[in-house]
Order: C-alpha cells, then sequence, then structure tokens
C-alpha cells in the first residue's frame, strides 16, 4: 500500500545502468539525486556471494559499460527533472580513459564562508581504475568543482559513503579501497575538511579499536558529532564530540557492543534526529551477510539514543544486559520480524513522523545457492520454498511512525516493485518526503524458462523516485 505516495522517476531516470538513487539533498528549491552506476554488474567480478546464475548479463570487461555517475535535479514547482553533471571521462592509475566517478554517495549543504552563500558537497566513488574519491562543491547546482585532491592525495581513497556538516566544517570518512572492499577502507578515519582542500584526522583511526574497520555514518545531535563504526568482531561503536579545540578531538564511547548484540549489529549504517532523540539503524554489511568475517545472516535493528547517552532498543532482538533483560518497545523483533531485512538502511524525518527504509535481499533468492542458509531465513526457505519467498517478500519495507515506538507499514514490496530491494535515500524537504531505491536490476535480468535460464529486457529495472507530497502541496513531477 504506496499511500500518498507517486512515482516520480523510474527505469534509472530512463538509464536502467543508474541502479541506486545513492543519496540527495535539498539545495536552492530544488531535489537533488546522485546515481551509482551497474551495481551488480561490477560486483560480478568479485562475486561475493555463491549464486546458480547471476541476476543480469556479466559483461566480458565491465568498462565496456557506461560506469559515468549522474546527478539529477527536480524543479517540484515545474514538476520537471534536469541532468546537471555526467561525471566526465578521466585517464586513470592504468593509462587507460575511465570514469572518473561511478558514484555520487554522499551530499550535503553547508554555508560557505568565502563566498557568503551556501553551497552544495557532494562525495564521490571512484572505480578501482580510477584515481581516487573526491570532494565537489557547486554553487548554482549546475557547475560541480573538486576541491580535493583525487582520493586527498592517496588513490586507494576510492569512496566516501557519509558527509556531515557540523559547527560550519565538513566530516567525512573514506569506506572503500580497490579490490573489492566497497566498506572497509583499510585506514578507518574520520577527516575534517578545511577551505581550502586540506585536511586533518578529527579522531584517532578506529578510536584506537583495530577491530573497527571502518567509520560508517556521521551525524550531529544536541550539539555533538556522532560517529558509528563497523565492527565484524564485536559489533558496532558509536562515539560523540563536541569537535572544539585542536583535532584530533576527544571523543567519548555511547555504545560497544552492537548494543549487546555482538556483531549481528556489525555496522551503524544510518542515522537521523527525530523528537529530542538521535535514531540508529543497523545491519550486517554485503547485504545482511558477511561471509568475509563469517557474520550473519542477520536482519537489522533500531535504538534511540538520548543525549545523556542512555538508549532505548526500538526494534530487534531481546538480549540480557548484565542482570537485566532489554526487549523491543515496539514489539517488533530484528528486521521487523523479517529476516531477510538485512539492514535498515535510511531514516528520515517529515512532518513529524520517522520513515525507517530497509535492505530486502530476498528477491535474490532464486539466483543464490541457498544450501548454506542459516537461522531464521533457513527455517522460512524450508516452510515456504524459495521462489515463493522471493515473490511475496521481495522489496524493500518503509515504515513510519509518530514517536519511535508504534509503527505502521507503508510499503513491504517496494512500492510494488520486488526488483527495488532497498530504500536508499529518505529525505524530507519543503515539498515532501522523497524515497530514492536501490534498484540493479536492469537493463536485463535473468529469468527461469523451464529447465534454464534466459536474460531479458526488464521494464521495471533501474533506480526510482517516490514522492509525498505535503498536505496543500503538489505533486513532485513528471515521470522521466
Amino acid at each position: 500500500m504506496t499511500g500518498r505516495f507517486s512515482r516520480i522517476a523510474r527505469n534509472g531516470f530512463g538509464d536502467p545502468l543508474n541502479a541506486y538513487a545513492h543519496t540527495m539533498a535539498w539545495f536552492d528549491d530544488h531535489l537533488y539525486v546522485g546515481t551509482m552506476r551497474a551495481n551488480l554488474h561490477l560486483l560480478s567480478r568479485r562475486r561475493p556471494f555463491p549464486t546458480t546464475v547471476w541476476p543480469v548479463p556479466r559483461p566480458e570487461d565491465v568498462y565496456d559499460l557506461d560506469l559515468r555517475a549522474q546527478i539529477w535535479r527536480l524543479a517540484p514547482k515545474r514538476g520537471t527533472w534536469e541532468r546537471v553533471l555526467v561525471a566526465p571521462r578521466i585517464v586513470g592509475r592504468t593509462q587507460e580513459r575511465v570514469p572518473r566517478d561511478i558514484s555520487y554517495r554522499g551530499m550535503t549543504v553547508m554555508r560557505d564562508a568565502r563566498e557568503g552563500v551556501d553551497a552544495l558537497y557532494v562525495t564521490t566513488w571512484a572505480p578501482s581504475k580510477g584515481r581516487g574519491s573526491l570532494v565537489l562543491r557547486s554553487l548554482d547546482g549546475t557547475t560541480f568543482r573538486p576541491v580535493t585532491d583525487p582520493g586527498l592525495g592517496d588513490p586507494n581513497v576510492s569512496a566516501f559513503r557519509t558527509l556531515t556538516a557540523f559547527r560550519d566544517r565538513l566530516f567525512l570518512s573514506p569506506t572503500a579501497q580497490p579490490g573489492g572492499h566497497t566498506n572497509t577502507p583499510g585506514r578507518p578515519l574520520i577527516l575534517e575538511l578545511g577551505p581550502r582542500g586540506e585536511w586533518w584526522p578529527a579522531a584517532e583511526p578506529g578510536f584506537g579499536d583495530p577491530d573497527n574497520l571502518a567509520v560508517f555514518e556521521l551525524a550531529t545531535f544536541a550539539d555533538r558529532l556522532y560517529a558509528g563504526t563497523l565492527n565484524a568482531a564485536d559489533g558496532f561503536q558509536l562515539w560523540r564530540t563536541d569537535a572544539r579545540g585542536e583535532p584530533p578531538y576527544e571523543w567519548t564511547p555511547v555504545i560497544v557492543g552492537g548494543a549487546g548484540r555482538g556483531p549481528l549489529n556489525e555496522a551503524v549504517v544510518t542515522m537521523s534526529v527525530f523528537r529530542d532523540a538521535l535514531y540508529v539503524g543497523t545491519g550486517i554489511q554485503n547485504g545482511g551477510y558477511d561471509r568475509e568475517h563469517g557474520v550473519g545472516p542477520g536482519a537489522g535493528e533500531l535504538i534511540r539514543v538520548w543525549d545523556d547517552d542512555s538508549w532505548d532498543l526500538l526494534v530487534g532482538d531481546p538480549r540480557s544486559l548484565g542482570r537485566r533483560t532489554v526487549r523491543s518497545r515496539s514489539g517488533f523483533g530484528a528486521g521487523f520480524d523479517n529476516p531477510f531485512n538485512g539492514y535498515f538502511w535510511r531514516l528520515g524525518a517529515h512532518e513529524g513522523r520517522l520513515y525507517l527504509g530497509t535492505f530486502n535481499w530476498s528477491v535474490l533468492l532464486p539466483y543464490l545457492a541457498v544450501e548454506d542458509a542459516r537461522g531464521e531465513a533457513a527455517e522460512r526457505l524450508r516452510w515456504a520454498g524459495v521462489d515463493r519467498v522471493a515473490q511475496f517478500d521481495g522489496g524493500f519495507d518503509l515504515w513510519s511512525s509518530a514517536d519511535g515506538e508504534r509503527w505502521s507499514p507503508v510499503t513491504t514490496n517496494g512500492f510494488g516493485n520486488a526488483y527495488n530491494y532497498g530504500a536508499r535515500t529518505v529525505l524530507g524537504t519543503p515539498a515532501g518526503l522523497f524515497v530514492g531505491t536501490a534498484n540493479p536490476f536492469g537493463p536485463e535480468v535473468a529469468l527461469r524458462s523451464a529447465n534454464r535460464w534466459v536474460y531479458v529486457p526488464n521494464e521495471d529495472g533501474g533506480a526510482e523516485v517516490w514522492h509525498a507530497r505535503t498536505p496543500g502541496g503538489r505533486s513532485g513531477g513528471r515521470t522521466p
């Protein structure tokens, strides 16, 4: 049930290789959406999970595809989309011409002190043959200029996942390196970016813990900067600082050990402020099953953090912490009782409600070798069968709540499209609430025909954008 939502972009803005609506921002009365290209095609080079058939055709050379990331903007008053950036081609590290950016992964708006106006900042994801990730800045929404050197001088820094403005300063963290390490950068840093592209560490690497493999998410709350880690050994950690004085700053731990769940709460995936508290969504990298580190499968949880560092479990499984038992205040277990909700991917607040979008990997089941499935997911497969689970559980969940404790589903099937396996972006704006999907199942997808698999055109492939208009406002825009 989509309720007030309507689809305003489909098929990757007309190009199904636009697989993810990877980031969003509201800037100068426009919605900006950055895409990632050809996710499953890129993953086919390293096959991070065992499959019977790859979901999309595997190219002999993935660089034969157009991997250039794009930024689109919506003018809500006119209801029109415009493509404002296509990544340029550059001479990469192997002296081949490659896309400079395969994704725009983070966006934020901050006052530019030198210009005296707001500026839109964007982080990029560079291909493995590229020269490293960048931070771009735009003052007009159409011209985007790098304000850093590639990889901040290190070509092995291939992506920044998060970008946050705090005290009129930019903070970011490397979260990828070449060789298929999309979430683990080698050095788990938090960096503060200066006005001329200079940078310096804002914290000790990994907060001094070698098991912190990445600083996965940043957020601001109660006049502090919060950082959540990915830790496959003991579970995520959440730290905070007031970022005063000289960097690296003094940081205080708020939550350790995955909030008592251990590595099944491997990472802080998303954070959002709502009603005087910080909400933290968790998950396990690679869709809820980290085979490299032997974590999972498991589903995401939701935790509420107060400004005195106390916290509540809102959605998740019961556990013992010392002499007390912690239970979910909503009554829902991990993943809203769905083991295929591998992580809670994005949180966003709008008009007195908090929205939570999941990543749901059940649409991948027909392609997976599921003999090694474990836990609740394996039980559901034995009871219902692969095809039935993929049919009825496919597509992300989007839930909403007015108090963080009582939750209602907006959709549990990706707005009717099982290939929408993730709600990657959730953003409240003056023009309404926008949800951008992750859908890498195009332009073609593998379907079973008789006793063999064939690749067929997929009319439902490519990222989508959905819009719930503000009461009294107008609809978001035409579907490109």
